[in-house]
């Protein structure tokens, strides 16, 4: 197996049809979660609908970079998530969040071996293989915190 393969396994496995890690993935834990649940505060965790859209921002800010558009995220504003006021809010961050990551795994899935030993963007950040293993262990941390929210979530309401 490719290099290009096991990273975009790996993505698929984290973001849209995997269950082996974590016996789900990101898509199974958004898509039927009510809005409301969504935008539950734990303590002072970040709500599921932040975590979402922070993953989606960098998705976003990654796949512009592999459609040849510059680097123009910034964990700045990473958590600066529009309000969820409705269910068809959080249809809508989900939709999108799905269907960008498909996306991005595409775009990933073009890559050469070469290409993943190229620098990203910047010689300092390091090559593109790097960074799309940085995104898979970032993506795995949140849906850690996405899974413990909806539990903590379910035990409130019983």
């Amino acid at each position: 197996m490719t290099l290009t393969n096991s990273l975009v396994n790996r993505l698929r496995e984290v973001l849209l049809s995997g269950t082996w890690v974590t016996g789900t993935n990101y898509k199974n834990e958004i898509i039927t979660l009510d809005w409301k649940d969504a935008i539950t505060v734990i303590h002072d965790l970040n709500c599921v609908a932040k975590l979402t859209f922070h993953i989606h921002y960098y998705i976003s800010g990654v796949t512009q970079v592999l459609e040849g558009g510059p680097l123009e995220i910034r964990d700045k504003y990473s958590f600066d998530a529009p309000d969820i006021l409705k269910e068809e809010d959080w249809k809508a961050l989900t939709s999108t969040f799905c269907k960008d990551a498909e996306r991005f795994i595409q775009l990933i899935e073009q890559l050469s071996e070469e290409d993943l030993k190229k620098p990203f963007v910047k010689e300092q950040y390091g090559d593109y293989a790097r960074n799309i293993e940085l995104m898979i262990e970032h993506c795995y941390y949140h849906l850690g915190q996405i899974i413990l929210i909806k539990k903590l979530i379910q035990q409130r309401s019983e």
